[in-house]
């Protein structure tokens, strides 16, 4: 394992424990671990979405299906920053509109594939 294979790891569980956090909360019951974790990565959430779609791009070929949750994931993080790209703005808004009903199930998905990347 490489260090971008390794970093993206980290940014595909960082992302998706910020994406899945409402179901994650379900599932913690009353200990608030999730809550207390995602406190903590939210003020990262734009660095985190940009690190998720530049390390996938960059390892796109190496696993493919793995690579195409990262950027989806990195654009569902990086929705309150597409005003400050006017030219790409209304496209962007709308594919992170079609994505974000499916935002917990792909914060869930990122969680698996980074754990999935760090021991295979």
């Amino acid at each position: 394992m490489d260090l971008i294979e390794l970093l993206l790891a980290i940014a595909n569980i960082s992302g998706g424990i910020l994406l899945g956090l409402a179901t994650l909360d379900k599932w913690d019951g009353e200990s608030n671990f999730f809550n207390k974790i995602a406190g903590f990565l939210a003020p990262f959430q734009t660095a985190i979405g940009l690190g998720l779609i530049i390390l996938a791009i960059l390892e796109f070929w190496d696993g493919l299906i793995y690579n195409i949750a990262s950027i989806l994931g990195g654009i569902l993080l990086l929705t309150h920053a597409f005003g400050k790209v006017p030219s790409l703005e209304t496209s962007l808004r709308k594919l992170s509109a079609k994505l974000m009903p499916f935002k917990a199930i792909i914060g869930i998905g990122l969680i698996v594939v980074g754990i999935i990347q760090l021991f295979f």
